[in-house]
């Protein structure tokens, strides 16, 4: 037998799938064997690939053992002459498996190869060459040098960005997610140590297999596409927390030759996860940094206030100390204890109670420190103070520089389709029926430049493989669609590569058309019922946040807006869009209109979307018919303040321009 394949997989159902056929197409003149060992997954994996692939050899595990162990299950019961590894995210070129092992029949020295791996949007992944953690080198990582001088021999060794990665080369180490090896490599060196429960033991493998005399290559005779990171996606583990613990044993197992350098090592390897940790809970620093501060600004401008109006001298020298650091440390508890502090966003809403909460505790506190409660009438005027203060500086930080938002996607995506047969039409007609949001499908992309300008069930074809980078600029597209059923995975990673530049999310659907994989997402492309689906404008927090939002805008714009437009317009006569919406205003005191909201009804298919908005999606989006409705339901689903701020915003811009 020619090849062994081995994934473990852990639930990755949508992926897996495209990554067999891919496979398929691959395997075409060798034998080959695939081998799937299953870590207990519970997204339905196991049942999918006993039903749709029955000729894989599928083992079995009972709980997640961890990449190494299952790697070498599947080992211990591979035939083949060479063994390739592969992760169950990624997409082979139909040349993949042939290119790699001529390379090597042409490179004797060659113990184990990787070949070219991209991300999702073109790029290249860095994993896929690298060297191994020595102590310059995780020196210049740590400390960003790697990163400030990514050409640099002297400072970039660690994923040796300066090495030209259209040519092959002999490195360090691969990326686990696609590893080929010679059959006597692994009958000498062995498998994964099963010490890495996950990352770190495609190092040591690498490792051991140059210290066994073999040579470790990468080359770009080929290429994959890698997803990285879905498996860790779907799971409970603290995939950060792993992966130094594994680069700290990698270093204590092979590279702590004296104790100064596996000082040096480990030291390193905790700045950088140390450093990992403050990135991942930064809005939670930023948080309290501002709060601290701000917290003490009030309670300052509350002191001087009281001075002036009182004879009341202020806080003695003494003690600022104590008072401008105990109350703020106290109310950052009473926060952090409110939930004010997220890792994902800045909370505007959780910061009422904290104050509201603050304000008893340090209230109470005063009672107990009578030597520090020199005037309660400070506490209170503090703690109205902070009312604006400590959520303005939030909804600046939302509102104006878009720090802190959960980020929503796109209501609309300009979406293209590589393909013109029928299976590229299903594509466009079941987005074209999807409830739950929106593809603006601009046309399709043929292989000949001959079909441009040609309509097919009243989608047109807008371009061709070879001027495809000229369409994605001209019509801002966001989302490209392959059929791999039209098209070759090599001609599909030949697109992704050229295109890496652009702002583009590449997806590639199943043979089934059941589920679009995508960089972000996947999804499903049959709909479940919309009844069953929860919308944030059915909740009563929303619907209570809108409605003051609603008549708090309302009678601002009545008394400082309204008046104005409303005598224009009975002295010039002339009315426009942006006249016309400041003089419905006061529809919103009826109860049955908002600001933002769907285009007509309040009910679809018996789902509350919202009340009647002056504005919304159907406005700045210029939908009509289907197309509006789908907007409406994207807007029910995914309504908050922030968004409802947007959408103002850009009503306003698009009305002054058409002044």
């Amino acid at each position: 037998m020619d090849l062994s394949i081995i994934i473990v997989n852990y639930n990755v159902k949508e992926f897996i799938q495209n990554l067999l056929h891919s496979i398929f197409k691959a395997g075409c003149n060798l034998k080959y064997e695939i081998i799937i060992v299953d870590n207990a997954s519970d997204d339905g994996s196991t049942e999918f690939i006993k039903e749709k692939f029955p000729n894989v050899n599928l083992i079995l595990n009972n709980k997640n053992l961890g990449f190494g162990k299952a790697n070498n299950i599947g080992l211990s019961a591979a035939k083949g002459e060479y063994i390739l590894l592969v992760n169950p995210d990624t997409l082979i070129r139909e040349d993949t498996l042939e290119k790699m092992i001529s390379f090597f029949e042409t490179n004797s020295d060659a113990g184990l190869a990787g070949c070219k791996i991209l991300n999702p949007d073109g790029s290249l992944q860095l994993a896929c060459r690298r060297s191994f953690p020595g102590p310059w080198t995780s020196f210049c990582k740590v400390t960003g040098l790697s990163t400030l001088f990514p050409n640099s021999r002297l400072f970039a060794r660690y994923n040796l960005t300066y090495l030209d990665e259209n040519k092959t080369h002999e490195v360090d180490a691969i990326s686990g997610s696609f590893m080929m090896m010679k059959r006597e490599v692994y009958e000498k060196v062995g498998g994964f140590d099963e010490q890495f429960f996950m990352y770190g033991e495609d190092l040591d493998l690498c490792y051991r297999i140059q210290k066994s005399g073999w040579k470790v290559y990468y080359t770009p005779d080929t290429q994959i596409i890698h997803y990285k990171g879905e498996s860790t996606k779907r799971s409970s583990l603290d995939e950060t927390k792993i992966f130094y613990d594994a680069m700290n044993l990698f270093v204590k197992k092979h590279l702590s030759s004296s104790f100064l350098v596996e000082s040096i090592l480990t030291a390193a390897i905790g700045f950088r996860k140390f450093f990992a940790f403050l990135g991942r809970k930064k809005l939670i620093f930023i948080s309290i940094l501002m709060d601290f501060i701000v917290f003490n600004f009030s309670l300052f401008l509350a002191e001087q206030i009281y001075k002036n109006f009182s004879t009341w001298k202020g806080f003695p020298s003494n003690t600022l100390m104590i008072v401008y650091t105990i109350p703020a440390a106290m109310h950052i508890l009473t926060a952090a204890l409110a939930g004010a502090y997220k890792k994902d966003s800045i909370s505007v809403l959780k910061n009422f109670p904290a104050i509201f909460l603050g304000f008893f505790v340090i209230s109470s506190l005063t009672y107990f420190f009578n030597q520090f409660a020199y005037s309660r009438a400070v506490v209170i005027l503090t703690y109205l103070i902070l009312l604006f203060t400590l959520t303005g500086w939030r909804v600046i930080f939302k509102l104006f520089f878009k720090f802190g938002m959960k980020e929503n996607e796109p209501a609309s995506r300009n979406t293209l389709i590589v393909g013109t047969n029928s299976a590229a039409l299903s594509i466009a007609d079941k987005l074209k029926v999807k409830k739950d949001d929106y593809h603006a499908v601009f046309g399709f992309i043929s292989s000949s430049p001959r079909d441009i300008g040609k309509k097919i069930d009243g989608y047109e074809i807008v371009g061709c493989l070879e001027n495809l980078n000229k369409v994605i600029k001209e019509r801002k597209i966001q989302e490209i669609i392959f059929s791999s059923e039209e098209l070759s995975y090599y001609d599909i990673m030949s697109i992704v590569s050229k295109n890496q530049n652009e702002d583009v999310e590449f997806k590639l659907i199943d043979t089934n058309l059941d589920f679009i994989v995508g960089k972000t997402s996947v999804s499903m492309m049959d709909d479940m019922p919309i009844i069953e689906i929860t919308h944030n404008i059915s909740k009563p927090l929303f619907r209570f946040i809108k409605a003051v939002f609603d008549y708090s805008l309302a009678i601002f714009a009545l008394f400082f807006i309204y008046p104005f437009i409303y005598f224009i317009v009975k002295l010039s006569r002339k009315r426009n869009e942006f006249r016309d919406f400041i003089l419905n205003i006061p529809l919103i005191f009826t109860g049955k209109v908002s600001f933002v909201g769907p285009g007509e009804n309040s009910t679809m298919d018996n789902l509350y979307v919202g009340k009647k908005g002056l504005t919304g999606f159907w406005y700045i989006e210029n939908m009509e018919g289907g197309d509006k409705r789908k907007l409406d339901l994207y807007y029910a689903k995914n309504q908050n303040i922030w968004l409802d701020m947007e959408i103002l915003g850009k009503t306003i811009n698009k009305m002054w321009s058409k002044r």
